[in-house]
């Protein structure tokens, strides 16, 4: 065996050249011509050794390709002994396939006729269980998996590392096509001295012995017939299999080696250390430093981690793709080779072919693994591929589901593990997945019998069944459960919607209609209202359910409050309210009041804003709806701080957290806290809104909640601004500056003096103007807090908290001590039913001494 990934070999009780020089070549990440520079030898000389047509080369010639090759002890010595085959051997039995003989030894002293290992990345885990089931006394363990996976260097290691267990000897046996059990008892008791079967108990002396049957697909009956004949003769020995599938023995451990872990979908990485704890990055990052001197640019890691999720972690593919970094750069790899990843060649060819002429592609591999599965199986397998990322059972169960029976799945994805075509990751429910390229020509054998339409739209289905099941549970004390496996299926949700959206509208509406909260805690508000007014427009879903689209358009209304567009979405919430009252939705009732709320809070609807959040305080109160009353309780809040009744306001809140806690609803008790930080700002007490704000916002972040993130932030910089403290305030600027991701309209940048500051209407703008007019106003810089404030006011008019509004006029009254600006506060003021805080009429009261004061003067201010 050479030290590759599933490599033939073809020796004849010995090591043959050709595949040793191929094997080593191979694992040195060279060609035939950059080995043959290295070593000062023709090309062609490198050719004919490994196509076997140079059978006694001279020993000069070997040595130095040994050399170049950097081969050492026992790795060298086995090479060059291939080198001088004995005149007596002969040639060998057509389809026998002997093991590679060294004359290595472990330290213990145990005889090993193997090659060594190649270094492995990633395995330590894997080393340690299959060594652990060998020691536990298990007479055969087969390591099964795709070509190129890496099942012989996974068994050369652990052969190395369980060698001092085995004090009778370690050796290993490459099967050959054609082979018959003949043949593969012949190799095998061949390795330990004898010549016979009948022999081989007595040169173990009962002692254990490890025998590494490699390639056992090539000759599945014959290795099984011979392994069965093997344990009779000799119960000390153990046996470790590597194939594409089990040998199929009784008492037989299958244990399937998996691709290298990648990193996750959606994995940005910054630096190269958060790539390298992913084993599958970072075997690529070191086959691609053989190749070129510069390690991956940081420009370049975003490509590394797409890369090897589209390889899906195998190593040999990773190796191949690696070494074409020799011309292009990574990024250009994934652009030419991302979505090709089937033509990959894995250099799997028949023994004595050049990798370049004896090629297998990936799609290749995957098939000879296909066909190993039974019809019902294929088209099992072609369905599963609908799954964009992991999956549970039980949403595998509702796919291949027919007529409504669902039938168990379980045997059918242990079919599929043990070939090596399923990975199973994690702990938790969603810890399935189809390797990528299994995934990939799946889908197109699924687009061949002519049927991915149909199961695209069965996926489709499914996942909303999902997410409207899991919709429920995004409010309560379920939240982070049902946040965490939207987020699991997110890819899923994703294709769902745009194949539905053009395939079955009324199911995509469906789908949206339970998506708004997770968009809002996701950052996705734009995106998520685009596709529900896109749907709701569709005119193929003008007679769906009018209550389903009375869901979607509070969707929309809800989404567009997160990025202050709620005055264009008032007529769709009206209209939902309508619905949910005609048909006695109450649950919808009460979500289309909430959202009425908040919108006509935020557009100067102030009085019938507040006749929706009493409603419904007394609807969910008579129905006993405890969540729905801690809603409504804290949307009244704004109410008496708008009319500046803060000790209201604290009473209020102190009842949202104790209705919040009594229904296990931390998120609400969490928005509570924010507000209560907000009236603790507008009490003058800035140090304490800091303290309470920062706590706040911690906890929003964990729980995934961007935008009432963002609002809690506003809180504690306005707080820092007005406590003087500009270096943290600052910060808080940039940060809020730059988290509006998914906002359509591009960052304000800090205006320079006398250049004016528009506004740019997204929600941070106003809140971030408002903090910089403050600390100039802290600072004495007057003319620069006019400017800050004006863009405040601009910015806060549509879609805003008019008490920010209000905030932002009194703050440029008091810069430009102009009286004039009175007028506009006071209108702006009664608009918005807003009162003035104590300290709000401590700056005015101010601006008009002064102005009083200069005018007695004569002089102007």
């Amino acid at each position: 065996m050479t030290p590759d990934h599933d490599r033939s070999r073809s020796p004849d009780g010995r090591t043959v050249l050709s595949d040793l020089l191929r094997g080593h070549r191979l694992a040195a990440g060279l060609t035939q011509a950059e080995l043959a520079a290295r070593a000062g030898v023709g090309v062609r000389t490198v050719r004919d050794l490994e196509r076997g047509r140079s059978v006694r080369p001279q020993r000069t010639t070997v040595e130095l390709l040994a050399d170049a090759l950097h081969l050492t002890h026992a790795a060298r010595t086995t090479f060059l002994a291939a080198a001088r085959p004995s005149s007596a051997a002969g040639p060998p039995p057509a389809g026998r396939h002997l093991p590679v003989t060294g004359p290595g030894a472990a330290p213990s002293g145990t005889p090993i006729a193997l090659p060594q290992p190649v270094p492995l990345i990633g395995r330590d885990r894997d080393v340690a269980e299959v060594a652990a089931l060998l020691s536990a006394d298990h007479p055969v363990v087969s390591l099964v998996g795709l070509a190129g996976v890496g099942k012989t260097a996974l068994a050369l290691t652990v052969a190395h590392a369980v060698a001092a267990d085995h004090p009778a000897g370690v050796a290993g046996v490459l099967v050959g096509e054609g082979s018959d059990t003949a043949d593969v008892l012949a190799a095998s008791v061949g390795v330990f001295g004898v010549n016979r079967l009948a022999d081989l108990a007595a040169r173990l002396s009962g002692r254990p012995a490890l025998l590494l049957l490699d390639a056992a697909e090539r000759a599945p009956d014959p290795v099984a017939e011979a392994v069965r004949r093997l344990l009779a003769a000799a119960p000390a020995l153990r046996v470790l299999v590597t194939g594409r599938h089990p040998v199929g023995l009784p008492g037989e451990l299958v244990r399937p080696v998996a691709p290298l872990d990648v990193p996750p979908a959606g994995t940005v990485p910054a630096e190269r250390s958060d790539l390298d704890r992913w084993p599958a990055t970072a075997l690529f990052t070191a086959r691609l430093a053989l190749v070129r001197r510069e390690p991956p640019t940081p420009a370049e890691l975003p490509a590394v981690a797409a890369l090897v999720r589209r390889l899906g972690g195998l190593p040999l593919a990773i190796e191949l793709m690696a070494a074409r970094g020799r011309i292009l750069d990574v990024t250009e790899l994934l652009d030419r080779y991302g979505d090709r990843v089937l033509d990959l060649a894995t250099s799997q060819g028949r023994p004595g072919r050049d990798p370049a002429e004896g090629a297998v592609t990936l799609r290749e591999a995957v098939a000879t693994s296909y066909r190993l599965l039974a019809p019902g199986e294929r088209a099992a397998l072609r369905r599963l591929s609908a799954f964009g990322n992991r999956w549970s059972v039980e949403l595998a169960e509702e796919l291949l589901a027919d007529g409504g029976d669902r039938a168990d799945a379980v045997p059918l994805l242990d079919r599929l593990l043990e070939l090596g075509l399923l990975s199973v990751r994690g702990t938790g429910p969603f810890r399935f997945r189809l390797l990528d390229a299994v995934r990939d020509f799946a889908t197109e054998q699924a687009g061949r019998e002519g049927e991915l339409a149909l199961i695209r739209r069965r996926h489709a289905r499914v996942v909303t069944e999902l997410v409207v099941r899991a919709a429920p549970d995004l409010v309560g004390a379920n939240l982070n459960a049902a946040v965490h496996l939207l987020d699991e299926a997110t890819s899923d949700i994703s294709a769902a919607l745009a194949h539905a959206a053009g395939d079955d509208p009324v199911t995509a509406l469906r789908l949206a209609a339970a998506l708004p909260r997770w968009w809002r805690f996701r950052g996705r508000d734009v995106s998520g209202r685009r596709w529900l007014r896109r749907l709701l427009a569709d005119p193929r879903t003008a007679d769906a359910d009018p209550v389903l689209r009375a869901w979607a358009l509070v969707g929309v209304a809800q989404l567009a409050a997160e990025h202050g567009a709620g005055a264009e979405e008032l007529p769709a919430a009206r209209a939902a309210l309508a619905v949910f009252r005609d048909a006695g939705e109450v649950s919808g009732e009460l979500a289309a009041r909430s959202v009425l709320c908040a919108l006509l809070h935020a557009t100067g609807g102030h009085d019938e804003a507040r006749e929706h959040a009493e409603a419904v305080l007394e609807l969910a109160t008579r129905h006993g709806w405890v969540r729905d009353m801690a809603v409504a309780q804290n949307n009244l809040t704004w109410h008496d701080i708008r009319v500046g009744d803060l000790v209201g306001a604290r009473r209020r809140l102190a009842a949202v957290d104790r209705l919040a806690a009594q229904c296990g609803e931390r998120r609400l008790r969490v928005l509570a806290r924010a507000n209560l930080a907000e009236v603790i700002r507008l009490e003058g007490r800035y140090a304490d809104a800091v303290e309470q704000g920062r706590r706040v916002a911690t906890a929003l972040a964990d729980l995934g909640d961007p935008g009432h993130r963002r609002r809690v932030l506003g809180t504690v910089g306005l707080a820092l601004a007005q406590d003087g403290r500009a270096a943290e305030a600052l910060e808080v600027v940039a940060e809020l500056r730059s988290g509006a991701a998914d906002s359509p309209v591009p960052v304000q940048r800090r205006p320079s003096r006398g250049a004016g500051a528009s506004a740019a209407g997204r929600p941070e703008d106003a809140v971030c103007a408002l903090i910089e007019g403050n600390l100039a106003l802290y600072q004495g810089d007057r003319e620069l807090a006019a400017e800050w404030f004006a863009a405040a006011a601009e910015a806060g008019v549509d879609g805003q908290d008019r008490r920010d509004v209000v905030e932002a006029l009194v703050g440029l009254a008091a810069s430009t001590a102009d009286v004039t600006m009175l007028r506009r506060l006071d209108e702006a003021r009664r608009a918005g039913g807003v009162s003035l805080l104590p300290q709000e009429e401590a700056l005015l009261y101010a601006l008009v001494a002064r102005r009083t004061s200069g005018a007695r003067r004569g002089a102007p201010d």
